[in-house]
């Protein structure tokens, strides 16, 4: 299940760009590295992290179970699961906030609005011709 973190800032990529993620993400493979490119990657790295805090609180749930017995040997992988957790969240927090900045100081570009059918130009009336004049 998405988070909510990393779904509002798929919403704001894909507003900003107007396509959905999944387009962008095709269209980014096939132009060199740019700014769509590295908000597509803070994003998936934002993703990884709520997914490992997933991973190390269902983790950590396991060995807490109320039907299981904490002994020396579960300390050692509680304390690691705790960790990992505080990690997680820490990669979380700083691709947020790093990803939320860089996408607050970009605003998108409207598209430009097409410009009016120009008359065809008119021409000048013409010039009569000058004759040169006699000289002696």
């Amino acid at each position: 299940m998405p988070h909510s973190t990393s779904t509002e800032i798929a919403g704001r990529i894909e507003d900003l760009y107007g396509a959905p993620l999944a387009e962008l993400e095709a269209h980014a493979q096939d132009q060199p590295p740019g700014m769509l490119s590295a908000l597509l990657g803070m994003h998936d790295d934002l993703a990884l992290a709520e997914r490992s805090i997933d991973f190390h609180r269902a983790r950590l749930a396991q060995l807490i179970h109320p039907q299981r017995q904490i002994g020396g040997h579960e300390v050692s992988h509680l304390l690691d699961g705790a960790r990992r957790l505080a990690g997680a969240v820490a990669v979380r927090d700083v691709q947020a906030k790093s990803v939320s900045a860089v996408l607050q100081s970009l605003a998108r570009v409207p598209a430009p609005a097409p410009s009016p059918a120009t008359a065809p130009a008119v021409s000048a009336p013409p010039v009569p011709a000058v004759s040169p004049a006699r000289s002696r």
